[in-house]
């Protein structure tokens, strides 16, 4: 059984999209009434090495908006953070099928981060590693304009635990 309020955000390596989207996501959550507030927000990567450092390009694109993530290093999605989220937010539906494919049995909770945007919004979130920061930011605004339709997403989850 999942445990109440963890988020995990997941992308490749965890070291561009995911921790930018951890940090995003856990900034919107503390704006929000409880149980949204305390709730956890983790990243991993479904290819990461531990321990690796976030993009230097990330981590600029944070600081732009007042974030700081340069303390960020990587971890693999584990068996064990699949079980205590109550969402898996991923990036791609590559990402998606990977975890549905690699984990037994396969989590039913593994939505993409943009998944809750009206229906015109491009549901994906490309990898600006090796980019420039300009796609850096442009991630970054990406993640940002999902936002809110993804707290109400979570306030709905949080009303049915």
């Amino acid at each position: 059984m999942a445990n109440p309020g963890t988020i995990v955000t997941v992308c490749t390596a965890n070291i561009c999209r995911s921790p930018m989207a951890e940090a995003l996501l856990r900034h919107a959550l503390r704006a929000q009434p409880e149980p949204l507030k305390s709730w956890k927000v983790v990243s991993a990567g479904v290819a990461a090495r531990p321990g690796d450092r976030v993009s230097e390009n990330s981590v600029t694109a944070l600081k732009k908006v007042g974030l700081d993530i340069k303390a960020h290093t990587s971890q693999p999605l584990t068996r064990k953070l699949i079980e205590d989220a109550v969402a898996i937010l991923c990036m791609t539906e590559s990402h998606r099928a990977m975890i549905q494919i690699g984990f037994d049995p396969a989590p039913r909770n593994v939505y993409l981060f943009r998944e809750f945007m009206p229906r015109a919004a491009d549901k994906e979130i490309g990898d600006p590693f090796g980019g420039s920061l300009a796609e850096y930011e442009a991630c970054r605004d990406e993640m940002v304009e999902a936002i809110p339709s993804l707290v109400e997403f979570l306030k709905e989850l949080a009303g049915k635990r």
